[in-house]
């Protein structure tokens, strides 16, 4: 099966399930769904970043300061995060990523709920080569250096923005 077949949970604006659909579908006809994203940290507190494939069904070749990806049809908020983290990362055996906040992330036609969380990756990475075309931990300072220089995608950004505020508070 393609991961443009995977069915998804439709969900409305307050992340009530109000049906399920194909995620090609809901991709192509702007339906809300669930997404998680991680912030994963190796034991020197530097977080992983990466430059997605052009393969990818959104933000192809794009930067990313979380791993993660849509919750399935039916599947946990924190299934999917823990599921997500070590498929990205190509690991077993992390530990449960932690819950800090939920928002809806809204850009046009593309709208979903994103559940963000961090990690701790003490393990040896070996990312899934289909998601990920290059990696690397960097610590936050140059990740900061680098929101100007790469280009990153949208989605992640505004959840790096909340995740900066929810910190600071």
């Amino acid at each position: 099966m393609s991961s443009a077949d995977e069915i998804l949970d439709i969900v409305d604006a307050s992340d009530r399930v109000v049906g399920q659909a194909r995620r090609g579908d809901a991709y192509a006809r702007g339906l809300r769904h669930r997404c998680v994203f991680i912030q994963a940290r190796d034991a020197q507190g530097r977080v992983f970043v990466h430059r997605r494939t052009p393969t990818k069904l959104v933000f192809p070749s794009l930067y990313d300061m979380f791993v993660g990806g849509v919750v399935g049809a039916g599947e946990a908020y924190d299934d999917a995060a823990l599921r997500e983290a070590e498929e990205e990362l190509g690991v077993s055996g992390l530990p449960r990523p932690t819950p800090l906040f939920r928002f809806l992330y809204e850009d046009g036609p593309r709208t979903w709920w994103s559940a963000v969380y961090e990690v701790r990756c003490e393990l040896p990475v070996n990312p899934q080569q289909e998601e990920v075309a290059w990696h690397a931990f960097l610590p936050e300072a140059e990740l900061e250096r680098r929101l100007d220089e790469w280009t990153w995608v949208p989605d992640g950004l505004a959840a790096y923005e909340r995740l900066r505020a929810h910190r600071g508070a």
